[in-house]
């Protein structure tokens, strides 16, 4: 079963994150087929699944036999000190309300960033890997790994207005009863050609990254939202950005004009 295969220590970087996010999206999905539960978070959408556990559980278990000194951290609990100066963040199931929707547009996600950070929001990242098991869709790319899916290399983020693009986003209602992170999202979300809301940010990104998907925007993403989906992305030639604005830090990927467009529209509503 694949929560048993173990992992030969002597992959490279690339080969393991691949086979990780392999054998831990198809783990997930083996369990959704046998009949999940789920529990709440922080709100309704927000859920985990035993999927999710047990999938983060593989993925660090793993990363203990190939890479002992390296961090883990993880979107459920997972966080093992690094000794390399290197950690893993995980992402076992990106999109869990899609997933136990039944919907097909979820993946496994990790990235290897390094811990000498530029920002502990934006940190640098060295590779990411996004696996969408029920489409059999493996993106990867990182400073030194072409970003390819299947193998085959990505053409990249289209460079071209944002009011010629569609843009991928996501904001939860709670948020849009908040002007403070509503006006912004709004102010951004109108300038772009057509706006998508499809429930997995890391799916999104991969698709920046192959040109299938013009640009993207959200607030507040915690690390494995972003890490996987900006190493790809950058990659593929894309550009990656972050702005402040009203407490909450907003970002973007795309070409570098659609990007510079929609952090300025963000940084044009800012509430005292």
């Amino acid at each position: 079963m694949t929560h048993d295969l173990a992992l030969d220590p002597a992959l490279d970087d690339a080969a393991l994150a691949a086979a990780l996010v392999r054998n831990a999206g198809g783990l997930a999905l083996q369990m959704r087929l046998e009949g999940l539960s789920a529990e709440r978070k922080t709100s309704v959408s927000d859920i985990v699944t035993a999927a999710d556990k047990a999938a983060e559980a593989y993925v660090v278990a793993q990363l203990g036999r190939c890479r002992p000194d390296d961090g883990v951290f993880g979107e459920e609990g997972a966080s093992i000190p690094s000794a390399s100066g290197r950690t893993w963040v995980i992402d076992p199931v990106d999109g869990t309300f899609n997933f136990f929707s039944g919907s097909r547009y979820w993946c496994s996600a990790i990235a290897l960033r390094g811990e000498a950070e530029t920002s502990e929001t934006d940190p640098d990242v060295i590779l990411g890997a996004v696996f969408q098991p029920q489409e059999e869709k493996l993106w990867i790319g990182g400073t030194d790994v072409p970003a390819s899916l299947n193998g085959e290399p990505l053409a990249g983020p289209e460079e071209a207005p944002l009011g010629l693009l569609g843009t991928a986003t996501s904001i939860q209602p709670r948020w849009l009863e908040q002007p403070l992170s509503a006006m912004p999202w709004h102010n951004a979300a109108v300038k772009a050609a057509s706006i998508r809301i499809l429930g997995s940010g890391s799916c999104d990104l991969a698709r920046v990254a192959q040109g299938e998907i013009g640009a993207w925007f959200q607030h507040s993403c915690p690390q494995w939202d972003w890490l996987p989906g900006k190493a790809i992305v950058r990659a593929a030639g894309g550009t990656t950005g972050t702005v402040d604005v009203n407490g909450l830090t907003w970002f973007a990927a795309g070409g570098t004009t659609a990007v510079g467009q929609i952090l300025d529209a963000l940084a044009e509503v800012r509430i005292a």
